[in-house]
Protein backbone atom coordinates (compact mmCIF):
# COMPACT_ATOMS: atom_id res chain seq x y z
CA UNK A 1 0.00 0.00 0.00
CA UNK A 2 1.36 3.75 -0.65
CA UNK A 3 1.14 6.89 0.28
CA UNK A 4 -2.49 8.94 -1.24
CA UNK A 5 -5.29 6.44 -2.72
CA UNK A 6 -4.34 2.68 -2.97
CA UNK A 7 -8.06 2.63 -4.58
CA UNK A 8 -10.47 2.15 -1.93
CA UNK A 9 -12.24 4.95 -1.69
CA UNK A 10 -13.34 4.56 1.75
CA UNK A 11 -12.10 6.90 4.22
CA UNK A 12 -10.90 4.00 6.60
CA UNK A 13 -8.69 3.32 3.68
CA UNK A 14 -7.15 6.85 3.24
CA UNK A 15 -4.14 8.33 4.23
CA UNK A 16 -4.74 11.64 5.87
CA UNK A 17 -1.07 12.15 5.76
CA UNK A 18 -0.89 11.42 2.04
CA UNK A 19 -0.14 15.08 1.50
CA UNK A 20 3.08 15.06 3.06
CA UNK A 21 4.89 12.82 1.26
CA UNK A 22 6.11 12.78 -2.42
CA UNK A 23 4.57 10.16 -3.75
CA UNK A 24 1.03 10.67 -2.33
CA UNK A 25 1.26 14.28 -3.66
CA UNK A 26 1.73 12.45 -6.97
CA UNK A 27 -1.42 10.91 -6.83
CA UNK A 28 -3.43 13.97 -6.12
CA UNK A 29 -3.83 14.01 -2.15
CA UNK A 30 -4.68 17.38 -0.95
CA UNK A 31 -4.17 19.21 3.04
CA UNK A 32 -7.70 20.01 4.29
CA UNK A 33 -8.62 23.35 3.70
CA UNK A 34 -10.10 25.33 6.56
CA UNK A 35 -6.46 24.23 8.45
CA UNK A 36 -7.62 20.59 8.97
CA UNK A 37 -9.82 18.06 11.15
CA UNK A 38 -9.42 15.85 13.19
CA UNK A 39 -6.00 14.40 12.87
CA UNK A 40 -4.36 17.03 10.98
CA UNK A 41 -1.79 18.92 12.23
CA UNK A 42 -3.65 22.23 11.12
CA UNK A 43 -6.41 20.82 13.85
CA UNK A 44 -4.28 21.01 17.01
CA UNK A 45 -5.47 23.77 19.57
CA UNK A 46 -1.39 25.11 19.91
CA UNK A 47 -0.78 26.35 23.83
CA UNK A 48 -0.13 30.06 24.14
CA UNK A 49 2.81 31.44 26.60
CA UNK A 50 1.53 33.35 29.29
CA UNK A 51 0.11 36.83 28.71
CA UNK A 52 -0.57 36.53 24.82
CA UNK A 53 -3.91 35.63 25.36
CA UNK A 54 -6.27 39.42 25.30
CA UNK A 55 -9.25 39.51 26.74
CA UNK A 56 -12.14 41.88 25.92
CA UNK A 57 -11.26 41.67 22.10
CA UNK A 58 -14.46 40.09 19.71
CA UNK A 59 -13.99 36.46 18.76
CA UNK A 60 -12.99 35.75 15.41
CA UNK A 61 -14.56 32.11 14.48
CA UNK A 62 -13.66 30.11 11.44
CA UNK A 63 -14.82 27.12 10.76
CA UNK A 64 -12.86 23.87 10.87
CA UNK A 65 -13.83 20.86 8.91
CA UNK A 66 -12.29 17.41 8.51
CA UNK A 67 -13.09 13.94 6.84
CA UNK A 68 -15.81 12.36 9.14
CA UNK A 69 -16.04 15.49 11.29
CA UNK A 70 -18.05 18.33 12.36
CA UNK A 71 -17.31 21.79 11.58
CA UNK A 72 -16.63 23.55 15.12
CA UNK A 73 -16.45 26.89 15.97
CA UNK A 74 -12.50 28.01 17.12
CA UNK A 75 -10.86 31.23 17.86
CA UNK A 76 -8.25 33.29 16.14
CA UNK A 77 -4.73 32.10 17.42
CA UNK A 78 -3.70 35.03 19.64
CA UNK A 79 -7.27 36.25 20.45
CA UNK A 80 -10.00 34.78 22.85
CA UNK A 81 -12.48 32.14 22.85
CA UNK A 82 -15.60 32.93 22.86
CA UNK A 83 -16.88 29.59 24.73
CA UNK A 84 -13.60 30.43 27.62
CA UNK A 85 -13.94 32.92 30.60
CA UNK A 86 -10.59 33.71 32.51
CA UNK A 87 -10.62 32.52 36.35
CA UNK A 88 -11.15 36.16 37.44
CA UNK A 89 -14.08 37.00 35.10
CA UNK A 90 -16.43 34.90 36.78
CA UNK A 91 -18.70 36.15 39.98
CA UNK A 92 -16.27 35.84 43.39
CA UNK A 93 -13.93 34.23 41.14
CA UNK A 94 -11.39 37.66 41.25
CA UNK A 95 -7.76 36.39 41.26
CA UNK A 96 -5.90 38.62 44.28
CA UNK A 97 -4.60 41.64 42.86
CA UNK A 98 -1.86 41.17 45.83
CA UNK A 99 0.83 38.47 46.70
CA UNK A 100 -0.14 36.46 49.75
CA UNK A 101 2.47 36.84 52.96
CA UNK A 102 2.88 33.40 53.46
CA UNK A 103 2.30 32.12 57.30
CA UNK A 104 5.54 32.31 59.89
CA UNK A 105 7.14 29.62 60.27
CA UNK A 106 9.71 30.45 62.48
CA UNK A 107 12.62 30.48 59.87
CA UNK A 108 13.76 33.41 57.19
CA UNK A 109 14.23 37.04 57.28
CA UNK A 110 9.95 37.42 57.88
CA UNK A 111 9.10 39.07 62.16
CA UNK A 112 6.98 36.79 63.73
CA UNK A 113 4.19 37.27 66.44
CA UNK A 114 5.55 40.56 68.71
CA UNK A 115 6.31 38.50 71.97
CA UNK A 116 8.23 41.10 73.53
CA UNK A 117 5.02 43.47 73.82
CA UNK A 118 3.07 40.66 75.38
CA UNK A 119 6.18 39.73 77.74
CA UNK A 120 6.50 43.69 78.92
CA UNK A 121 2.23 43.75 79.06
CA UNK A 122 2.83 40.63 81.38
CA UNK A 123 5.42 42.03 83.81
CA UNK A 124 3.18 44.90 84.01
CA UNK A 125 -0.04 42.98 85.78
CA UNK A 126 2.59 41.22 88.12
CA UNK A 127 4.22 44.28 89.14
CA UNK A 128 0.76 46.09 89.36
CA UNK A 129 -0.30 42.85 91.55
CA UNK A 130 2.34 43.21 94.12
CA UNK A 131 2.36 46.60 94.49
CA UNK A 132 -1.67 46.30 95.19
CA UNK A 133 -0.83 43.82 97.79
CA UNK A 134 2.22 45.61 99.24
CA UNK A 135 -0.24 48.79 100.29
CA UNK A 136 -2.99 46.35 101.19
CA UNK A 137 -0.39 45.51 103.58
CA UNK A 138 0.88 48.68 104.47
CA UNK A 139 -3.10 50.08 105.52
CA UNK A 140 -3.24 47.02 108.17
CA UNK A 141 -0.71 47.23 109.23
CA UNK A 142 -1.49 50.76 110.14
CA UNK A 143 -4.70 49.64 111.41
CA UNK A 144 -3.26 47.07 114.25
CA UNK A 145 -1.02 50.09 115.00
CA UNK A 146 -3.60 52.59 115.60
CA UNK A 147 -5.66 49.87 117.86
CA UNK A 148 -2.99 48.51 119.85
CA UNK A 149 -1.50 51.56 120.18
CA UNK A 150 1.78 52.08 118.39
CA UNK A 151 4.52 49.74 117.19
CA UNK A 152 5.25 46.34 118.53
CA UNK A 153 8.85 46.85 117.51
CA UNK A 154 10.42 49.39 120.31
CA UNK A 155 12.83 51.62 118.19
CA UNK A 156 16.51 52.10 119.01
CA UNK A 157 16.21 54.58 121.45
CA UNK A 158 13.40 52.78 123.12
CA UNK A 159 15.38 49.26 123.88
CA UNK A 160 19.00 50.82 124.88
CA UNK A 161 17.32 53.07 127.21
CA UNK A 162 14.93 52.41 130.39
CA UNK A 163 11.99 54.05 129.96
CA UNK A 164 10.52 56.70 132.29
CA UNK A 165 7.75 55.06 133.22
CA UNK A 166 10.06 51.63 134.00
CA UNK A 167 12.30 54.15 135.56
CA UNK A 168 9.82 54.94 137.86
CA UNK A 169 8.32 51.86 138.57
CA UNK A 170 12.17 50.83 139.84
CA UNK A 171 12.13 53.45 142.07
CA UNK A 172 8.77 52.60 143.39
CA UNK A 173 9.75 48.82 144.22
CA UNK A 174 12.76 50.12 145.98
CA UNK A 175 12.26 50.32 150.07
CA UNK A 176 11.87 53.30 152.04
CA UNK A 177 12.54 52.86 156.10
CA UNK A 178 12.08 54.41 159.40
CA UNK A 179 15.90 54.96 161.11
CA UNK A 180 14.18 53.88 164.22
CA UNK A 181 13.47 50.22 162.91
CA UNK A 182 17.28 50.21 161.71
CA UNK A 183 20.43 48.27 163.47
CA UNK A 184 21.63 50.76 166.16
CA UNK A 185 25.40 50.68 167.25
CA UNK A 186 27.16 52.67 169.53
CA UNK A 187 25.35 55.37 171.79
CA UNK A 188 22.76 55.98 169.28
CA UNK A 189 19.62 55.76 170.73
CA UNK A 190 15.79 56.17 169.94
CA UNK A 191 14.10 59.40 170.76
CA UNK A 192 10.90 61.85 170.03
CA UNK A 193 10.77 64.68 172.22
CA UNK A 194 11.99 66.96 169.09
CA UNK A 195 9.13 67.37 167.20
CA UNK A 196 8.94 67.16 163.40
CA UNK A 197 10.01 63.63 162.55
CA UNK A 198 8.07 62.13 159.95
CA UNK A 199 8.87 58.87 160.96
CA UNK A 200 6.02 56.87 162.28
CA UNK A 201 4.93 58.21 166.44
CA UNK A 202 7.55 61.08 164.88
CA UNK A 203 10.56 58.77 166.99
CA UNK A 204 14.33 59.09 165.10
CA UNK A 205 17.67 58.03 166.39
CA UNK A 206 19.66 60.28 167.91
CA UNK A 207 22.60 60.22 170.66
CA UNK A 208 24.55 59.49 167.29
CA UNK A 209 27.40 62.27 168.55
CA UNK A 210 30.04 59.22 169.59
CA UNK A 211 32.70 57.60 167.15
CA UNK A 212 31.41 54.67 166.47
CA UNK A 213 27.60 55.41 166.64
CA UNK A 214 25.85 54.11 163.83
CA UNK A 215 22.73 53.04 162.00
CA UNK A 216 22.80 49.85 159.60
CA UNK A 217 19.80 49.26 156.64
CA UNK A 218 19.90 45.55 154.69
CA UNK A 219 18.13 45.68 151.38
CA UNK A 220 17.39 42.56 150.11
CA UNK A 221 15.51 43.19 147.04
CA UNK A 222 18.17 45.36 144.64
CA UNK A 223 17.07 43.83 141.02
CA UNK A 224 20.07 45.02 139.09
CA UNK A 225 23.68 46.68 140.12
CA UNK A 226 24.42 50.29 139.02
CA UNK A 227 23.95 53.54 140.13
CA UNK A 228 21.67 54.72 143.29
CA UNK A 229 20.85 57.54 145.28
CA UNK A 230 20.70 57.31 149.17
CA UNK A 231 18.41 59.99 150.14
CA UNK A 232 17.73 60.80 154.37
CA UNK A 233 15.83 63.08 155.72
CA UNK A 234 17.23 64.74 158.95
CA UNK A 235 17.75 67.71 161.17
CA UNK A 236 20.80 69.42 162.68
CA UNK A 237 20.82 72.27 165.27
CA UNK A 238 21.58 75.04 163.02
CA UNK A 239 25.22 73.94 162.21
CA UNK A 240 26.81 71.77 159.04
CA UNK A 241 27.31 68.04 160.09
CA UNK A 242 28.94 65.35 158.32
CA UNK A 243 28.69 61.23 158.73
CA UNK A 244 30.77 58.37 156.81
CA UNK A 245 28.53 56.05 154.74
CA UNK A 246 29.77 52.80 154.20
CA UNK A 247 28.38 50.43 151.28
CA UNK A 248 28.86 46.66 152.02
CA UNK A 249 31.32 47.63 154.54
CA UNK A 250 33.42 50.38 152.32
CA UNK A 251 33.41 53.82 152.72
CA UNK A 252 31.52 55.34 149.83
CA UNK A 253 34.27 58.12 149.50
CA UNK A 254 32.97 61.16 150.33
CA UNK A 255 31.56 62.43 153.33
CA UNK A 256 27.60 61.86 153.90
CA UNK A 257 26.76 65.82 153.89
CA UNK A 258 24.16 66.73 156.14
CA UNK A 259 24.91 70.87 156.14
CA UNK A 260 21.81 72.87 158.13
CA UNK A 261 19.73 73.52 154.76
CA UNK A 262 16.72 74.73 156.65
CA UNK A 263 19.07 77.22 157.66
CA UNK A 264 17.88 76.45 161.34
CA UNK A 265 18.89 78.93 164.47
CA UNK A 266 21.56 77.79 166.23
CA UNK A 267 20.66 74.58 168.80
CA UNK A 268 17.33 75.06 167.61
CA UNK A 269 16.20 71.00 166.08
CA UNK A 270 12.92 71.52 165.82
CA UNK A 271 13.55 74.24 163.02
CA UNK A 272 16.53 72.08 161.22
CA UNK A 273 14.31 69.27 159.76
CA UNK A 274 15.29 69.26 156.08
CA UNK A 275 16.67 66.46 153.64
CA UNK A 276 19.67 65.47 152.01
CA UNK A 277 21.55 62.52 149.05
CA UNK A 278 24.33 61.02 148.55
CA UNK A 279 25.18 58.67 144.89
CA UNK A 280 26.55 55.56 145.14
CA UNK A 281 26.77 52.46 143.82
CA UNK A 282 24.99 48.98 144.59
CA UNK A 283 25.20 45.36 143.61
CA UNK A 284 22.49 42.75 142.66
CA UNK A 285 20.60 41.22 145.48
CA UNK A 286 20.94 42.45 149.22
CA UNK A 287 23.25 45.62 149.74
CA UNK A 288 24.00 46.86 153.53
CA UNK A 289 24.36 51.00 153.79
CA UNK A 290 25.99 51.88 157.22
CA UNK A 291 25.55 55.90 158.59
CA UNK A 292 28.54 56.01 161.22
CA UNK A 293 30.26 58.29 163.18
CA UNK A 294 34.08 58.19 162.55
CA UNK A 295 36.89 60.44 163.83
CA UNK A 296 36.87 63.57 162.05
CA UNK A 297 32.92 63.45 161.57
CA UNK A 298 30.63 65.76 163.31
CA UNK A 299 27.62 63.96 164.33
CA UNK A 300 25.07 65.93 166.50
CA UNK A 301 22.15 64.62 163.96
CA UNK A 302 18.63 63.66 164.80
CA UNK A 303 18.42 60.75 161.67
CA UNK A 304 14.62 60.48 161.04
CA UNK A 305 14.29 58.42 157.68
CA UNK A 306 16.34 56.59 154.50
CA UNK A 307 15.44 55.65 150.80
CA UNK A 308 17.29 54.46 148.02
CA UNK A 309 16.27 55.78 143.72
CA UNK A 310 18.06 54.06 140.57
CA UNK A 311 20.26 56.30 138.87
CA UNK A 312 21.94 59.68 140.10
CA UNK A 313 19.25 61.38 140.97
CA UNK A 314 18.41 64.37 143.07
CA UNK A 315 14.84 64.25 143.98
Amino acid sequence: MTSGNNGASTPEDDDPFGYLYADGQANGAQPPSGGGGYGYPGSVNRNRAVGQRQYGQPAQVQQTAAYGQASQQQGVYGQPNAHYAAPETLPGGGAPTAPQQPAYSGGGGRRGPNTKGLLIGAIAVVAAVVIGIGVAMMNDNSKNDKAGGGSSTPSTSQSSKPSQSASSSASAELPKTDAKDLQLGGTAAKASDVQGAQAADGTYVGNLNNVGSSVTWTIDNIAEAGDYTVFATYSVPGQDQSMTLLVNGTPSGRKFNLSNFAHAADGDFTKGWTKTFAWTTLKKGPNTLTLTCQAGDKCNVLLDQLWVKKGQVKS
